[in-house]
């Protein structure tokens, strides 16, 4: 009785993370999908994640923050490094997501957490990116410091909508399987 009631829990973990990886996925592209429609319709730039990649590459130089990001020297293979740790991140965040909202939201998900856990992922960029990068807290030195900090806040509320997009599907997907 005991291992069965292990073993269940144990699948229930396994899918909760298959769950989350493959929100975390979708919820990144749903971003970039949203950086893109922004661009092309709207000339709003996107985020640079190559910068991303030239700040985690620089790294182990022991250099962690920039006084101009863009300016600092290009790194070999920062693009691809900037890539793979911006899809790290978005699946990293959608893990934390569904340890906090639970298994009852994976079953049942809802937009409103989604997008508010969405919102709340913005503080990693205004704190922690944004700052290293020279831009200072939530882009106060940035050319334009409110369209940098409107960006930002449309970003990830598009990750959020993605996040309860991709767990709608997975549920869906897992129900089905099931």
């Amino acid at each position: 009785m005991r291992l069965k009631r292990i073993q269940a829990i144990m699948n229930n973990l396994l899918l909760a993370i298959i769950s989350a990886i493959g929100m975390g996925l979708g919820a990144t592209l749903v971003f970039d999908l949203w950086g893109a429609f922004l661009q092309r319709f709207f000339k709003i730039p996107p985020s640079n994640i190559c910068l991303v990649g030239r700040w985690i590459a620089w790294m182990p130089a022991g250099r962690f923050v920039h006084a101009n990001i863009a300016a600092s020297a290009r790194k070999r293979g920062e693009c691809a490094l900037g890539w793979i740790a911006h899809y790290s991140i978005g699946v990293s965040f959608a893990l934390l997501f569904v340890a906090l909202a639970g298994s009852a939201w994976l079953e049942h998900p809802r937009l409103v957490p989604a997008v508010l856990f969405g919102l709340a992922t913005v503080l990693a960029p205004f704190l922690i990116l944004q700052p290293c990068f020279g831009l200072g807290v939530a882009a106060s030195r940035a050319p334009n410091p409110a369209l940098a900090r409107l960006r930002s806040l449309m970003n990830h509320a598009a990750f959020g909508l993605g996040l309860y997009l991709f767990g709608w599907l997975a549920g869906e997907l897992l129900g089905r399987l099931l």
